[in-house]
């Protein structure tokens, strides 16, 4: 095999004949032996423990598998979601009785004792996300002197009031009147003006900022006002000062510095040029109408949905108007209506990352590859790859498409972590169309081969996207605005590289140093994407070992120590969101199954099979798993910004048992058994 140096992926594929060696096929859910002819397990003991736990596990998931293909999980989050929904309809008009009604029993039933609301599972009270919950709330009628309301007003005042809480939620309250325009961050949509090369233009954010910050645009400067329909003098620690004055920073540093920024545009706001003010809108229109997708939603995700309904509303775009249609059409597909008659919203929906990793579960678990309900995943699959340029290629223009999303629809955003996950999937299956399969593959090793930053690692969305610019925005004050390369993301490029035989090429071996530069000192890595370090050596591990690294390499024996000293007492691993922010929880925290697992995948690629620690996790798994094959996993393990916003997915605790249980019971997936 060739390789380049261009960015592109020289002669990836084809492998039509190797794939079609792949493992030989095998009876019943799981297989009578495992992948590549080993042995069928002891059916005493441990490993028999492990081997039925595996069973009844893939039960379960084949039995969720959507007739089209695909698997998706509820992806929870928090009552913020469900809170700026009400919020949104009563904007437009639209808020309705029996959608209100649903909301608030959600709602309460997430509340805390103290009257706070979290945003994760057993997590800290939050301001912002009790003051939007409690402002839902009084529109669902509940009255402010109801015990429940006036816990939740007294917390938000001792915690500083409306105040305090964060751009976001005054941005919702200055909507209704709640909170003065002029005592927020200006954002003026002249920033589209601003050159690809210029700092701070939009594609210095992240593209799921990148997506919020252009419809918010408009709204800061249409600066809106629908009659607020009660007062929420409770929420202000002074309702006679409501938003008291706040010391400027030093002027010799950032922050001081984009504070009289920020001054300087609120005048700018009161002289704008009507001429130029039009036009920058009208861009700004067309730029977020460019992005609508084909379900309607913009990018797969909430926030960017509502703001650029609100945008393109303050516009003039009526409700009927097709563009309007479909956006409020696609954020209704967002919700989860319980048995309860309450009803959730999901920030996002991930079906090709659960379908790829629930691919790869049943796959690792010794399903036969070519099982119907494996095939047909495939199937869905490559139905989803992306061959159209998106806002990527404005880092990489020139390179050729083809990736995959998260979500049902999202072609302007491809990921890099969803292209690889994929990618491993498909080496795991025999295909009845192995030409097309591998010209997939070509395409999306390419791609992701073109998307490596210059450091040598990937991010998520974006090459390069690393300036520290945006993050010091007065209006960032919540979660992660840009895309830097990230430990986990990269460990996932090279596992696939290595499976598409790319170990050796030079693009591989600088993400290998990379990683291997980026371990954290007491042994772990960083976890972007899930929680945390646990999630994040669970993936560098079996990257490294499937690019070539001996399991007696010193960053796998330091690995491998560290996750040991971090085993709880019952067997499991657990670590709490917290540790985002408090070194003191890095790998602590109540046993979960995914984090459980994300640690026995990462142990078993590094040889410890025959570990007490291992033998430990995996009989804490087969003990907890419930009767139909599943396990109960309130916590949340996923990470959307770290600390700032997190993810319950709640397939997670499904898909990682069966893929840590079937490596267990079954053996280590190589490059050489998946062809």
């Amino acid at each position: 095999m060739t390789a380049t140096t261009d960015g592109s992926a020289g002669a990836v594929g084809p492998r039509a004949a190797a794939a079609s060696t792949t493992n030989e096929p095998r009876r019943g859910g799981v297989a009578a032996s495992g992948p590549g002819g080993a042995a069928p397990p002891d059916a005493s003991g441990l490993e028999g423990a492990a081997a039925r736990a595996a069973e009844r596990a893939a039960g379960h998931l084949l039995a969720r598998q959507d007739p089209e293909g695909w698997w998706k999980g509820d992806l929870e989050t928090n009552v913020t979601m469900d809170a700026e929904d009400l919020l949104l309809r009563q904007f437009l008009g639209i808020l309705d009785a029996d959608t209100t009604h649903a909301a608030a029993l959600h709602i309460r039933s997430q509340q805390r004792e103290d009257g706070a609301w979290a945003t994760f599972y057993g997590g800290p009270g939050d301001l912002s996300a009790t003051v939007e919950a409690y402002v839902a709330l009084r529109l669902a009628g509940d009255p402010p002197e109801a015990p429940h309301m006036a816990r939740a007003s007294a917390w938000v005042r001792a915690g500083g009031g409306i105040a305090s809480a964060r751009v976001f939620t005054r941005i919702w309250l200055a909507l209704f009147g709640w909170w003065r325009w002029e005592d927020l961050p200006e954002l003026p949509p002249e920033l589209l003006f601003l050159p690809k090369w210029f700092p701070l233009n939009i594609y210095d954010f992240g593209c799921w900022a990148r997506q919020t910050i252009v419809p918010l645009t408009v709204v800061s400067a249409k600066r809106p006002v629908r009659p607020a329909p009660f007062p929420l003098d409770e929420l202000h620690t002074d309702p006679d000062l409501p938003s008291p004055p706040r010391p400027l920073a030093p002027a010799t540093g950032w922050d001081g510095l984009f504070q009289r920024l920020d001054k300087a545009l609120h005048v700018y706001h009161r002289v704008a040029p009507r001429a130029v003010r039009r036009t920058a809108m009208n861009q700004a229109a067309r730029w977020i109408i460019e992005r609508q997708e084909n379900d309607g939603c913009w990018g797969g995700i909430q926030p960017p949905a509502v703001y650029s309904v609100i945008a393109l509303h303050l516009l003039g775009y009526d409700l009927q108007h097709p563009v309007m249609r479909a956006g409020l059409a696609s954020l209704d597909r967002f919700a989860v209506w319980r048995e309860d008659g309450s009803r959730m919203i999901e920030a996002c929906q991930s079906p090709v990352w659960d379908t790829c990793l629930a691919t790869i579960a049943l796959a690792d678990a010794g399903l036969a590859p070519d099982h119907p309900a494996l095939v047909k995943a495939v199937d869905w699959m490559l139905d989803e790859e992306i061959t159209r340029t998106g806002d990527w290629a404005v880092r990489r223009p020139g390179l050729p498409p083809g990736g995959w999303a998260f979500e049902f629809h999202n072609d302007n955003y491809p990921d890099i972590d969803d292209t690889a996950e994929v990618l491993l999937a498909f080496r795991r299956v025999r295909h009845p169309d192995p030409t097309r399969l591998e010209a997939a593959v070509a395409r999306g090793a390419r791609w992701t081969l073109g998307m490596q930053s210059k450091g040598g690692a990937w991010g998520a969305f974006d090459a390069d996207n690393t300036s520290a610019l945006p993050n010091k925005l007065p209006f960032c004050d919540f979660g992660e605005v840009i895309d830097p390369p990230s430990a986990d993301v990269t460990a996932h490029v090279v596992e696939m590289l290595a499976f598409e035989g790319l170990a050796e090429d030079p693009r591989t071996r600088r993400g290998i140093d990379w990683l291997l530069a980026a371990q954290e000192p007491n042994g772990a890595w960083f976890g972007r994407w899930g929680v945390n370090h646990v999630y994040g050596t669970g993936s560098v591990l079996p990257a490294l070992t499937a690019a070539g690294l001996p399991v007696s390499h010193p960053a796998v024996r330091r690995a491998v120590r560290w996750l040991g000293s971090v085993q709880n007492e019952d067997g499991g691993w657990g670590e709490d969101l917290r540790s985002y922010h408090d070194e003191e929880w890095i790998g602590r925290g109540a046993s979960t199954a995914s984090q459980t697992a994300w640690a026995l995948i990462a142990l078993l690629a590094a040889g410890e099979r025959d570990s007490e620690p291992v033998r430990r996790g995996v009989a804490w798994l087969a003990e907890t798993q419930r009767e139909d094959g599943s396990w109960d996993e309130p916590y949340f393990t996923g990470t959307g910004f770290p600390w700032d916003f997190s993810i319950n997915y709640h397939l997670y605790r499904q898909v990682f048992p069966l893929t840590a249980l079937g490596r267990y019971v079954y053996g280590e997936p190589s490059p050489g058994k998946a062809r």
